[in-house]
């Protein structure tokens, strides 16, 4: 994807396939409110569009499809990433990724590291609009469970860190301890979340010249 109109038409094919305005945000590594944004341009709602104008903020989209699309690049990105973590010690025997695209990410890490592997699906998957907080994530129980035990947490993106902390709650919940999270790219530049240290491949910064 080169440009915005690539993203806005993105958009809309998805929101054409029935997905929530939360995975369409996953799908194109976007914010919600980007996302929300995106499917109002695309369908033409100038009210809509006005106001998500209005009160709109820099969003960064992060395209690493030459990655995912590859086994073997996908392997070595997540070789770094367990490489990152690596240095946290020997007693993580879990690792969880989080759906949709930290899933892969994690499987390749936990095998770099000899670890179970989990997943958690977070609620930004069935948002639409309103309190993200009405909606609740969940862990699949096809992979392993939590079972008070230490982990990690591999996503590929973090936008603003609001999944990457529901996970670490959620985790915790189920009498967890996420011991670091890592992921391919960072837009915030978080070092921590909730005193979980955050490893990423690359840091975006946004240099403001107004």
């Amino acid at each position: 994807m080169k440009n915005v109109d690539d993203l806005i038409d993105s958009a809309a094919e998805l929101a054409d396939h029935g997905l929530s305005k939360g995975e369409i945000a996953d799908e194109l590594n976007v914010s919600r409110e980007t996302a929300s944004w995106l499917v109002e341009r695309a369908g033409g709602n100038d009210g809509a569009v006005a106001e998500a104008d209005t009160g709109a903020t820099a969003d960064i989209h992060v395209d690493w499809s030459a990655i995912g699309r590859d086994s073997t690049r996908l392997t070595y990105a997540a070789k770094a990433m367990a490489d990152l973590l690596a240095k946290e010690g020997e007693s993580v025997d879990l690792t969880v990724g989080i759906e949709k695209a930290g899933a892969p990410l994690a499987t390749a890490v936990a095998r770099e590291l000899d670890t179970d592997l989990g997943t958690y699906a977070p609620a930004k998957h069935q948002w639409e609009e309103g309190d993200i907080a009405d909606h609740g994530g969940g862990f699949s129980r096809n992979f392993a469970g939590i079972r008070d035990r230490d982990c990690y947490v591999v996503d590929d993106i973090i936008t603003s860190g609001t999944t990457m902390r529901e996970s670490i709650d959620a985790i915790r919940e189920r009498g967890g301890e996420p011991v670091a999270c890592v992921v391919l790219v960072d837009k915030v530049g978080y070092d921590e979340i909730d005193d979980v240290p955050v490893y990423s491949l690359v840091d975006v910064v946004s240099v403001d010249r107004e």
